[in-house]
């Protein structure tokens, strides 16, 4: 398919992507602008598209995570973080809160314990995504690669639920 063929086309499936971009919305500019968005993501990713698939599928897909970025974007937590200050983050969580707070100070005192003992270099990556940080960011202010932020991340996470195991639900 050419990439005129391939605009046209476009063009014509774009009208029917604009319900759902107002039903994610609620708003009739916005709808319009994702839709555009969508299109113009779809125009400059074309190769990326396999001839013989379902092209709606693929423009909803594009249009969805499109919103999804851009409402994460919006809402995005705003927070400086300093390795000194990473316990504070960490008691407000509201789950363990009981009338006596007695519970809930020994489950916080075993999650801080368990964070403690994690490797600095699992430590690190895992609190600042902990505290709203995205992967690339993450990897831009250690500077290292976007893979091992993932990794350091998910092996955080598996010693802290090897570590928690006795506050696991059955």
């Amino acid at each position: 398919m050419t990439a005129i063929e391939f605009s046209n086309v476009i063009q014509r499936v774009a009208q029917s992507l604009r319900p759902v971009a107002f039903n994610l919305t609620r708003d009739t500019d916005d709808a319009k602008d994702l839709v555009q968005e969508t299109v113009l993501k779809a125009l400059m990713n074309r190769e990326k598209f396999k001839t013989g698939t379902n092209l709606k599928a693929w423009l909803y897909t594009i249009m969805r995570n499109t919103f999804i970025n851009n409402y994460n974007k919006i809402t995005k937590r705003s927070s400086n973080i300093d390795s000194s200050e990473y316990l504070q983050y960490l008691n407000t969580d509201e789950n363990y809160i009981t009338q006596n707070k007695g519970t809930a100070t020994f489950v916080m005192n075993d999650i801080n314990k368990a964070i403690a003992s994690l490797n600095e270099e699992h430590r690190t990556p895992f609190m600042m995504y902990y505290v709203g940080y995205k992967y690339t960011e993450i990897a831009e202010k250690l500077q290292i690669p976007i893979g091992t932020v993932k990794n350091r991340i998910h092996i955080a996470r598996k010693e802290l639920k090897q570590s928690l195991k006795v506050y696991q639900q059955n």
